[in-house]
C-alpha cells in the first residue's frame, strides 16, 4: 500500500538534541579547505525513495550524501575532479528500482563518468537492483540495506555501512532478555524482505537465548490499522513486542496496543528509526524502543558538522543523514587510496581500509559487510530518541 499524505506530515528534528552538544569525532569534521576541483567532473547516484510515503527517509540519506560531496569538493574534489550527487527516486519500489538501474547502466553507456552509487535504501530494491549493477564498473554503497542474503550472493562491488539483520536480531535480542528480562515475544513484521529476514533472524536469536517467539504475525507493508492482530497479541500474553518495519507501520501498532491496553515493552527495529515514528504515534511512543543503525548524533557529530549540514541542505539533519554521509566518505576514501576511479580497484581499496567516520571506525568483509558491525538502542524520552544501549 502507498499513502501520498505521508509526502506533506511534518517532520521532527533530531537536531534538538545536539545543538548544544560538545562531543564530536575529530575525524567528522567539516571540511575548511576551500580548493575549486579543476579536472572536471565524475558523478554519484544516490537511489532512495524521494517521493511518496517513505520520502523522509530517503531525503536524509541524499542529505548526507550532498554534505560529504560539498566537503569533497571544497577540498579540491576527488583527484581534482568536481563530485556531482544525482538523486534517482526508486519510490520503495522494486519494479521502479529496477528502472533506475537500468538508467545508471545507459547513463555509464553513454559515457557519464559515474564513481558509485548510494543505495538503496530498503533491502527489497537493493536486491532487485543489484542484479544490474553487479555487471556495471560501479561500486555500491547501501547506507540503509540490511538483509542478510544481499552479501551471500557474490557481488564484488557491493558494501554496507550498516549492521545486517543478523547482528540486529542479536543486540535487540540480547536487550530484550538482558536488559529488560523477558523471555516470551510477540515478533511482528511486515511483509517485505526485509520485515521477513529480520523475523528469522529474531525468532533464532530469541532462542539461542533460552526465550522464544510466544507468536510471529505479518501485517501488510504501510497497514494503519491492527484490529485484527490485537486479540493475537492479546491472547498469546507476550512479555514484550518486537516489530520488524516500518515508521509507516510501527507508529499506528503503537497506537493500537497502548490503547488495547497491552503494557509490555515494545522495540521496533531500524527500519522505524525516524522521527515520524514519534510524530504518528499520537502521544503513545513515549516509553517505547527503537534500535538504529548510528550512535546518537550527541556522540557522533559536532556543531561544526550541524551548520554545514544546515547550510548545504536548508534542513536539519535526521537520522539517516549520517548513514548517507558515511557512506560517500567510504566511497571517497576507496578513490583516495588507489588514486583511480576503477570500480574494481575502489573496492579492493575500500575491502582493505580501516576509516574513522560518524558511525565509528569502519573496515569491510570480503563480501562487503562490516566486520565490527553495531547496533545502538533508543528510548523515547520527551518526544526524542535518547540512547540508551550501548
Amino acid at each position: 500500500m502507498r499513502f501520498t499524505s505521508f509526502r506533506t506530515r511534518r517532520t521532527r528534528l533530531w537536531v534538538l538534541l545536539v545543538l548544544t552538544a560538545g562531543l564530536a569525532l575529530s575525524g567528522c569534521r567539516a571540511a575548511v579547505k576551500t580548493q575549486a576541483p579543476t579536472e572536471g567532473e565524475v558523478y554519484v547516484y544516490v537511489a532512495s525513495p524521494l517521493s511518496g510515503f517513505q520520502a523522509n527517509g530517503g531525503q536524509t540519506v541524499l542529505g548526507g550524501v550532498n554534505m560529504m560531496a560539498e566537503e569533497l569538493n571544497r577540498s579540491g574534489g576527488l583527484r581534482g575532479y568536481r563530485v556531482i550527487v544525482v538523486p534517482m527516486d526508486d519510490e520503495s519500489d522494486s519494479d521502479v528500482a529496477v528502472l533506475v538501474a537500468e538508467q545508471v547502466k545507459a547513463d555509464i553507456a553513454a559515457g557519464r563518468q559515474v564513481l558509485g552509487l548510494i543505495g538503496h535504501y530498503n533491502s527489497g530494491q537493493t536486491l532487485a537492483a543489484m542484479e544490474i549493477y553487479k555487471d556495471l564498473p560501479l561500486v555500491v554503497i547501501t547506507p540503509t540495506s540490511s538483509e542478510l542474503s544481499i552479501t551471500q550472493k557474490g557481488y564484488s562491488n557491493f558494501f554496507r555501512v550498516n549492521a545486517n539483520d543478523l547482528v540486529q536480531a542479536n543486540v535487540d535480542a540480547q536487550f530484550l532478555t538482558e536488559t529488560l528480562g523477558v523471555k516470551r515475544v510477540a515478533v511482528v513484521h511486515n511483509d517485505t524482505e526485509y520485515g521477513i529476514g529480520l523475523r528469522d533472524a529474531m525468532v533464532r536469536a530469541l532462542a539461542e537465548r533460552g526465550a522464544g517467539a510466544a507468536i510471529t504475525i505479518q501485517v501488510s507493508e504501510g497497514q494503519e490499522f491492527y484490529d485484527q492482530e490485537l486479540p493475537m497479541i492479546q491472547q498469546a500474553g507476550p512479555d514484550a513486542i518486537f516489530y520488524a518495519g516500518y515508521e509507516i507501520e510501527a507508529p499506528y501498532l503503537r497506537f493500537a496496543v497502548i490503547q488495547a491496553g497491552i503494557d509490555v515493552p515494545f522495540l521496533a527495529s531500524d527500519g522505524a528509526f525516524l522521527a515520524a515514528t514519534i510524530d504518528y504515534a499520537e502521544g503513545t511512543a513515549e516509553g517505547m524502543y527503537v534500535s538504529g543503525f548510528a550512535p546518537s548524533p550527541q556522540q557522533a557529530v559536532d556543531q561544526a558538522w550541524i551548520k554545514m549540514y544546515q547550510e548545504v541542505e536548508s534542513r536539519n539533519p535526521d537520522t539517516y543523514s549520517i548513514n548517507g554521509y558515511t557512506a560517500l566518505q567510504v566511497l571517497a576514501e576507496g578513490v583516495k587510496n588507489t588514486g583511480s576511479f576503477d570500480a574494481t580497484k575502489v573496492s579492493d581499496a575500500i575491502r582493505s581500509i580501516s576509516i574513522q567516520t560518524p558511525m565509528g571506525v569502519l573496515a569491510f568483509s570480503p563480501n562487503g559487510d562490516l566486520q565490527d558491525a553495531s547496533i545502538y538502542i533508543f528510548q523515547v524520552k520527551n518526544d526524542a530518541f535518547v540512547q540508551v544501549y550501548p
